[in-house]
């Protein structure tokens, strides 16, 4: 295991709130930038893009309830994250911040920080669109609801399936990625009843009325945004992504990564942050960006 990897099995520290104990890590200097991930995932899910993040900003981690080390015993659903998320940012004290996030966390971040006049960028990887329910996704939905996501999840996601196109191989260019790290990290956890449990409470939570509101969220989003696209996403189609641009308050565009899929950021580590960090290095005023050669010599 890395020595970045092994930062990730204990937390830098605890947010403690009333419903929990929120797990955090810090990585970096320079402008502070907060990283929230997606389902079902945790903040190992940023490794990839970490040394280069870190060369330029001060990169705040966290494990969304129902996620990683987060001890979470209540309910989680969208808003609770989103709580969750500002009750983080405004433990840090700062003044001002950028925000990177994927996939749900993509969803939730844009919750927390509507009408934040700290906010000064927002990254957003392939993520919910408003007016868009992708069918496979309201399946899963469906499925957490009666009681049947759990079985589908410890037999597919953490079993030899997990590389096919039924359990997740369909969301990376090369399907195989699913079963290296990515998985050792993010899939095999879930044969643990507690940790698919606890995935499955944001799962159930999903509502389709709250991401379709995610269009009046974007009006409050005065920051800049770059959405960097995944264009074969099974889930998320980038030619509704681009439809939605015109929606946020501030200047928004956004940069396909060719052959990507749901998790760009993940298999495509490089390409991502070619477009992200030129993007908030102008935002945030972050010292010089680094480069893909940059990141290969960093993670070796």
């Amino acid at each position: 295991m890395s020595e970045l990897l092994r930062r990730f099995s204990i937390p830098d520290s605890f947010l403690e709130l009333p419903e929990g104990r929120v797990a955090t890590w810090r990585f970096g200097s320079g402008p502070d930038l907060i990283a929230v991930h997606g389902w079902p995932l945790h903040a190992a899910t940023w490794r990839t893009l970490l040394p280069g993040l870190s060369q330029h900003f001060t990169v705040h981690l966290l494990d969304l309830p129902g996620s990683g080390k987060t001890e979470w015993p209540g309910p989680v659903d969208f808003q609770v994250c989103a709580d969750v998320v500002r009750a983080f940012v405004d433990s840090l004290g700062i003044r001002r911040y950028g925000m990177i996030a994927h996939d749900s966390g993509a969803a939730i971040a844009r919750v927390a920080c509507a009408g934040d006049e700290r906010l000064g960028a927002l990254v957003l990887g392939n993520t919910e669109i408003p007016g868009h329910h992708p069918p496979l996704l309201l399946a899963y939905v469906v499925a957490a609801r009666l009681g049947l996501a759990g079985l589908l999840l410890k037999t597919i996601l953490g079993g030899p399936l997990r590389t096919s196109v039924l359990g997740v191989g369909s969301l990376f260019t090369d399907p195989a990625y699913a079963g290296g790290e990515f998985g050792e990290l993010f899939l095999a956890p879930l044969a643990d009843a507690t940790v698919r449990e606890n995935q499955l409470k944001l799962l159930r939570s999903v509502d389709f009325d709250l991401v379709d509101a995610l269009a009046a969220v974007h009006g409050r989003i005065r920051a800049p945004t770059l959405c960097v696209w995944g264009p074969d996403d099974p889930f998320f189609p980038v030619a509704k992504a681009r439809a939605m641009l015109p929606q946020f308050a501030g200047p928004a565009e956004l940069m396909e990564i060719p052959r990507a899929r749901l998790f760009a950021h993940e298999d495509h580590p490089d390409e991502f942050l070619d477009h992200a960090l030129p993007f908030l290095q102008r935002a945030l005023g972050a010292r010089g960006v680094a480069t893909r050669s940059a990141l290969t010599a960093e993670t070796g």
